[in-house]
């Protein structure tokens, strides 16, 4: 999969929104957490990078419970590093869902399963596992999901009102938020 262009016009707009919402309304003045909501949403621009996880056929995992169970097809160069990448892509999926779009989790959810699991809760432990899972030189730091774990109901709240931005920025009188890809 290839990244969305260093310089995308996202980037900037949603820096702007996010360095707002959790600096100046939620009082979360961490370069190194805004620096990676702002890439977490960047990317989930992009429909293939919401579910990357894939079962043993290829196919993307897109419910919270098949992605809790999965083995990663993708073979990493140590386990440690696979159950990185697998819990760090369930805490940026509940992070994501829970935050921009709550109100769409009933409706997101296709699988039975996923009803009975607390988002929240699967968010939190999942970057509580990741903070523990590298050393401190790793990119990005384990202190980074240790932040996210501990205050990921902040974050929820700053990525609710990083998405307030967005639609008062769209039905806002004079130049409309026009973004192609």
């Amino acid at each position: 999969m290839e990244l969305v262009d260093l310089k995308h016009p996202l980037r900037r707009l949603f820096s702007g929104f996010v360095e707002n919402a959790f600096c100046a309304e939620v009082g979360m003045c961490d370069p190194t957490l805004t620096a990676y909501v702002t890439e977490l949403l960047v990317e989930f621009t992009r429909i293939d990078r919401l579910a990357v996880i894939e079962h043993g056929q290829g196919k993307c995992l897109e419910q919270l419970a098949a992605m809790m169970i999965v083995h990663d097809p993708q073979p990493p160069a140590t386990q440690v590093e696979r159950d990185r990448r697998v819990y760090r892509n369930i805490g940026d999926y509940t992070l994501f869902w829970a935050g921009v779009y709550p109100e769409q989790l009933k409706r997101a959810v296709r699988d039975p399963a996923d009803v009975l699991l607390d988002y929240v809760a699967q968010g939190k432990k999942s970057y509580a596992i990741v903070s523990k899972l590298a050393d401190e030189n790793a990119a990005p730091p384990p202190s980074l999901f240790r932040h996210l774990s501990d205050d990921f109901e902040t974050c929820l709240h700053g990525l609710g009102l990083v998405r307030r931005s967005w639609e008062q920025a769209r039905s806002s009188p004079g130049d409309p938020i026009e973004i192609v890809f």
